[in-house]
This record gives structure tokens, C-alpha cells and sequence, in this order.
């Protein structure tokens, strides 16, 4: 079955790599050892700094080029964890960022903006979605441009089974891609790779993204999903996508290679919930059936793309909630990182923007080294280089 997930720019489905580095260990025990009974001790250094999965449009033909390894190869650290950016799961699940083709193994591309969904569809397909209802124009980045998205189609309730095996079937794909490719970045969409002790090896699991407007997230959320049947009205009607998809790549690769990126507090894409922590709160723990290895939830003051609210909202009660590894992650610095985890409120805290552009952030904050400062108008341009692998690190003796 033809699927295309998403109704309009920034709506594929998936984050991809994520590479875990030499010097961690992991046991049975899928809480990181701050959480463990007995060990009342917090990540030291900078080693609770991941990278969060950052769209950066400079793969070409479908093919991820040598520049996309140094990128990632840069932002290595001992202990470190990296989350790739957004892949499709499927050869129609195509967006305007990231398409995905299947060819024995799974192959990421960045695409540029375009200006409806359609255009990236076989045979110019609709893109579908829990709804048919159609997202307003908007105006691009630049404050000039405006951007229109074609209507969308709403998923039949039969073909949503074959929607969750792409899910699946991509995650398969990605082990075994990682076997065949131990060094190169064959992403399905749903890919990460997680903390443990041998660099180099492939991948060694997935991460399910159900943020940011993305598949999953417009069937979780009120405000998109109008749905009448077994999938829409409900919570639990509208949480069931997600954890079909949840229970599928689970059952195929096993929970402790699983984990999954929620952001029920945002609005992106006009995917917003009218009652946004009961969300969390239910998915958390939801998801503690499953024993999968760690949640990804987005700050609720990171309601809009890129920009940051005051809220009286907080992570806390779906981090209480929640039995395995926590990544909070939404417009953090240094400070409040640090202070997020030695309080306890979250185990491990991605990194976007400042990570793009200090490819030693975890050392840079390990020794309180001044930060580069970041270039928005190179951070979707296709150049190998500018704003890519040309930001500088510390001096080496320093």
C-alpha cells in the first residue's frame, strides 16, 4: 500500500540515527543508573547532553554523502548520544524535509521546502493524515514567502494496520541495515542508535517520532484529528495509533531498542490538544507496557517552532509517570540543563541549535568554554560545508 504521511511540510514521520559512543555501559535495568535503586549519583561532566534530531537538507539522490558522517563524526563525545534528523518510514512517507527510499536497506534524504505535499507524492497522491481538513497558508522563515499545503486524505480505519507495518518494517530495515553498514547513515524514519559500549557496530534501535505536527502527533491531538471511529473522540481512541505503532516496532526489534518523541504541549502545524499534560500523562503510562528504553518529551514552552513561552505547565508529573530513561529537550542552555538533571526532573536533555553549531558542546560545557554562536540562514542550504562542518571546536589545549 502507497502511503504518504504528513499534510504538509514538516510533516513526515520520524527521527533518525541516533549513535551512542564508547565509555557507557547498560545492564538489564532500562533506567539510566541515576535512577537505579541503590545509586543515588547523577551523569557526570556533560555526558547528560544529547544531540536532538535537527533537519539540515544536505543529502543528495537519496543518498546520505560523506559530509553527513563527518557532521555526525564531529559531534561524537565519549558517552555522548546523537539523534539524526527526520526520515520517511516508506517510499510515499515523504515530506518536505526527508524522503525515504527502501532497497534493501533504508536511505535518508533532506529535501528543500516545496510548496504542497503533492508534489513529493507517486503520482501525485494527496498526503494523508487522521483528517481532510486542509492547513492555512504560511508565511515561510524569511517573512516574505507564503507556503500553501495541498489537502490532505484521511486514512481509511482498514489501511491504518498497513500504515503501523510500515512503521515496522522500517525499523527491521534499520537493524539490519546497521549490521550491513556499521559506519554509514542508513535511517528509516523511526532510527536511533543508543548508548552502549562499542562504536562503529550499526544501529541498535529506533526512535518513534509522534512530535512536532509529524503522523502520529495528528492522530493524537484534538485539534486535527475528527475522526468518528476506533481511532478518534477519545483519548484512548486517539492515543491507539501511537501505540499500534508502539507495540509493532517493539515486538519486532525488542523494547530496550525502542524509544519515542512526543511533544503533546506544542501546537506546530496547527496539531495542538486541549488538554495537553492529560495527553502526556496517558501516553506515559501507556507506554510503561511496553518497557521501551526512554520518552523524549518536548518542554510546553516550546509551543511554536523555534520559539519559547512562558507556561505554567511542566514535564514533572509525565517524568514521574514515565519508568524508563527521560529526555527532556526544548530551548535549554547550559545552566538550566544541568540544573534539570541534577534535580532530578529529567535524566538526559537534547540539544538542537546550540549543538549545530558547537560540535564539542558536551566538552564546552564541561569546562564553561564561550559558545559559537549559530547561523539560522544556513541551516537548511544544501552547501557540504557552510553552517554544516564548518563550525569551530575548542583548541586542543584548552
Amino acid at each position: 500500500m502507497a502511503v504518504v504521511v504528513g499534510r504538509r511540510p514538516m510533516r513526515t514521520v520520524g527521527t533518525g540515527v541516533v549513535h551512542h559512543h564508547a565509555g557507557a555501559t547498560r545492564s538489564g535495568d532500562r533506567r539510566p543508573a541515576s535512577r537505579r535503586k541503590g545509586d543515588s549519583g547523577r551523569p557526570t561532566g556533560a555526558a547528560w547532553v544529547v544531540l536532538a534530531p535537527l533537519t539540515r537538507q544536505r543529502s543528495y539522490g537519496n543518498v546520505p554523502q560523506p559530509h553527513a558522517i563527518l557532521y555526525y563524526q564531529q559531534r561524537t563525545t565519549k558517552g555522548g548520544l546523537l539523534i539524526a534528523e527526520a526520515t520517511g518510514i516508506s517510499d510515499t512517507a515523504q515530506g518536505s524535509h526527508v524522503q525515504l527510499l527502501f532497497d534493501g536497506s533504508a536511505i535518508f534524504k533532506d529535501q528543500m521546502f516545496p510548496v504542497c505535499m503533492q508534489a513529493f507524492q507517486p503520482n501525485g497522491q494527496a498526503p494523508i493524515s487522521s483528517t481532510n481538513k486542509s492547513l492555512k497558508p504560511a508565511v515561510r522563515a524569511n517573512g516574505i514567502d507564503v507556503a500553501t499545503f495541498s489537502t490532505p486524505r484521511r486514512l481509511e480505519t482498514d489501511e491504518i494496520p498497513f500504515v503501523v507495518n510500515d512503521y515496522r518494517v522500517a525499523a527491521r530495515n534499520a537493524i539490519e541495515a546497521g549490521k550491513r553498514h556499521p559506519i554509514t547513515f542508513f535511517t528509516p524514519d523511526i532510527l536511533i542508535r543508543n548508548i552502549l559500549n562499542y562504536p562503529n557496530t550499526g544501529f541498535d534501535g529506533v526512535e518513534i517520532h509522534g512530535a512536532h505536527g509529524y503522523l502520529i502527533d495528528q492522530f493524537l491531538k484534538d485539534q486535527v484529528n475528527d475522526r468518528s471511529d476506533k481511532y478518534g473522540g477519545s483519548l484512548e481512541n486517539r492515543c491507539r495509533f501511537a501505540l499500534e505503532v508502539v507495540q509493532a516496532v517493539t515486538d519486532e526489534i525488542g523494547a530496550d531498542k525502542v524509544g519515542i518523541r512526543l511533544s503533546p504541549f506544542a501546537s506546530y502545524s496547527e496539531a495542538a490538544d486541549s488538554n495537553p499534560e492529560a495527553l502526556g500523562l496517558y501516553m506515559a503510562n501507556a507506554l510503561n507496557k511496553f518497557g521501551i528504553l526512554y520518552c523524549h518529551m518536548v518542554e510546553p514552552r516550546m509551543v511554536k517552532l523555534g520559539e519559547k513561552f512562558e507556561t505554567p505547565h511542566s514535564l514533572r508529573p509525565i517524568r514521574d509517570a514515565f519508568k524508563g530513561t527521560f529526555i527532556a529537550a526544548g530551548g535549554y542552555n547550559k545552566e538550566d540543563g544541568n540544573k534539570a538533571v541534577s534535580t532530578g526532573y529529567t535524566d538526559l536533555v537534547a540539544y538542537g541549535r546550540l549543538f549545530l553549531s558547537n560540535p564539542d558542546l558536551p566538552r564546552r560545557f564541561e569546562i564553561d568554554a564561550p559558545l559559537n554562536k549559530y547561523n539560522r540562514e544556513t541551516f537548511y542550504i544544501s552547501d557540504p560545508v557552510i553552517g554544516y562542518t564548518d563550525y569551530p571546536f575548542l583548541p586542543s589545549d584548552v
